[in-house]
């Protein structure tokens, strides 16, 4: 039989028959093929993440669990972080330009590229410059009909003062989409490789507004990356396949991808360690050396690019008084803290952002530990029984905090030594996180972050900002000083003064406590060793395309 018949091209017996010339050709086809070809995904990766996701729609969330379970696996953005690095690199969008004034962004789109076929969902056109309209005016505008008929929030989105700044967004045609802005913003581009700017589908969203079922864009999710969602079964399992139509095909090496739901640290290395699942995430600090002498499984480690702290509601009496929150910062060991939660993987941190980012000041100092003069501080403020507070602690290992019911118990202690009576506190992740930003119903609390960007206005903007109030602020603080300092910076392109300002913005900071650094971690990724292509990220993102296993 001819080689032809292996070939659609080729396949019927007449070109068997045909001329000497096609029969070269046909052959030299199936000669060239493997060399452009990628090999087929396969194998089934089975992931112990930390958490549930609180849904599918990155817009709406602002944690790495769900970026994890949403941008990393379904999703694209314009332009995007190379993986392991803090690199922008194009995305959905080929190339950008913008005006000499910081104000006009435009994009030119990627051609060619498909949105993913689900069992309820089937796409009849490819990816084109509606489909960013669509996932930037449902976040701008709250009369757009898809946002009405499916109240809410966009935190990210508005931290970050997309709302207020973004003046219009313009299809020039298919393929070129304009963003004009208000005022100028120098990081506009970088903002936008944040997972927030996952590209959603337009037609997917008038099918379902057709159906009455808006709300399924947070659970029944449609993009263009690497992995096509198949199902979640709450608590326990999110199920993926390798995306065939993907445009980056040689980036999807695995068939299935499972995230197998696991809070408890104990039970994701004894899954490790038989098999269950080949990479985990988290570990708590006496493991990982556990870890490391199995000889079946290896550590993927770094400094990771975040700070963990405990804030203070400064919108809650008495610690809307600069001279409780100081008392309550000096009284609290970090010594004592980072070797008991971190086992000494972390750096004492003293500022809201960690040593790595550009423009940290390294001139500022903490107050030293001191109880005695915490004490003095809460009796010259009219406080010298102290008072009840609540402390919220994480119910789940975060790069910067391996241990939070730990952290909240130390400092609990730490704080009753000068009267402060704290009262732990802790719910489900999503919920947690809701009722701290939505609702600010926490007196002081932990938490932390991880870089999403590389720059400065990502750590001083996102958690301290006026326009985060409402959202990763959880301090709830807004100084106007501080506010034009990061504004100021934002329209700025001269990193120098850059720089110095948020320089400026950062001794504010110390100076009013609205939250106290307590560690920069460092963070490790125990993976078995039949995994290849996983890579450290220090963003804190958990990336599986390029990921093969042996």
């Amino acid at each position: 039989m001819s080689l032809c018949l292996t070939r659609r091209a080729c396949s019927s017996r007449r070109h068997v028959a045909a001329s000497f010339a096609t029969t070269l050709a046909c052959i030299a086809a199936l000669f060239a093929a493997p060399l452009t070809a990628h090999a087929a995904p396969k194998g089934t990766l089975v992931f112990c993440s930390e958490g549930s996701p609180a849904g599918f729609d990155p817009g709406q969330h602002t944690t790495s669990t769900d970026f994890d379970a949403s941008t990393y696996t379904v999703y694209n953005e314009l332009v995007q972080f190379r993986n392991g690095t803090l690199d922008l690199e194009p995305g959905l969008a080929t190339s950008w330009d913008s005006s000499p004034d910081q104000r006009v962004y435009t994009f030119h789109l990627r051609h060619g590229v498909k949105f993913q076929t689900t069992a309820w969902f089937k796409p009849t056109r490819e990816f084109n410059a509606d489909d960013v309209l669509f996932t930037f005016n449902r976040m701008r505008d709250p009369q757009m009909p898809f946002r009405k008929a499916y109240p809410s929030t966009f935190p990210y989105f508005s931290d970050l003062g997309f709302d207020k700044n973004i003046a219009n967004i313009e299809r020039l045609d298919d393929y070129t989409v304009r963003f004009d802005l208000k005022t100028p913003d120098v990081i506009f581009v970088r903002n936008l490789a944040m997972s927030f700017a996952s590209i959603l589908s337009a037609e997917y969203a008038a099918q379902l507004s057709a159906a009455h079922r808006e709300a399924d864009i947070n659970q029944l999710p449609v993009g263009t990356g690497p992995f096509v969602f198949r199902s979640y079964q709450k608590d326990a399992l999110i199920r993926f396949d390798g995306n065939p139509d993907y445009w980056r095909p040689e980036d999807v090496k695995l068939a299935h991808l499972v995230f197998a739901i696991t809070p408890d640290p104990a039970v994701r290395v004894q899954k490790l360690a038989s098999g269950e699942c080949q990479v985990s995430v988290f570990p708590r600090p006496a493991d990982i050396e556990v870890i490391r002498r199995n000889p079946a499984l290896k550590v993927v480690s770094g400094v990771g690019f975040n700070v963990g702290f405990v804030a203070y509601n400064t919108q809650h009496a008495p610690l809307d008084r600069v001279d409780v929150r100081r008392a309550l910062d000096m009284a609290i060991d970090k010594p004592a803290i980072i070797r008991a939660v971190f086992a000494g993987n972390a750096k004492s941190a003293s500022n809201p952002m960690p040593p790595a980012q550009w423009s940290y000041n390294d001139t500022l100092r903490d107050a030293p530990y001191d109880p005695a003069k915490a004490r003095a501080l809460l009796a010259q403020a009219g406080l010298p029984d102290g008072f009840e507070i609540t402390l919220w602690a994480m119910p789940v290992q975060r790069p910067y905090n391996p241990n939070a019911q730990l952290m909240a118990q130390l400092i609990q202690q730490d704080w009753a030594k000068i009267g402060v009576r704290a009262k732990i506190v802790s719910y489900e992740w999503g919920e947690y996180n809701r009722r701290a930003k939505l609702a600010g119903e926490h007196d002081t609390l932990l938490y932390g972050w991880s870089g999403d960007n590389g720059d400065p206005d990502n750590w001083l903007g996102a958690l301290l900002g006026c326009d985060a109030v409402h959202g990763s602020n959880v301090s709830k603080w807004c100084d106007a000083s501080f506010n034009t300092l990061i504004e100021k910076a934002r329209s700025d392109a001269n990193l120098k003064e850059r720089t110095a300002l948020y320089e400026q913005a950062q001794v504010i900071f110390k100076q009013q406590v609205p939250f106290t650094p307590i560690a920069h971690s460092i963070v490790s990724l125990p993976a078995s060793k039949r995994v290849e292509g996983l890579v450290f990220s220090p963003l804190g993102s958990h990336r599986f395309d390029g990921v093969s296993l042996q």
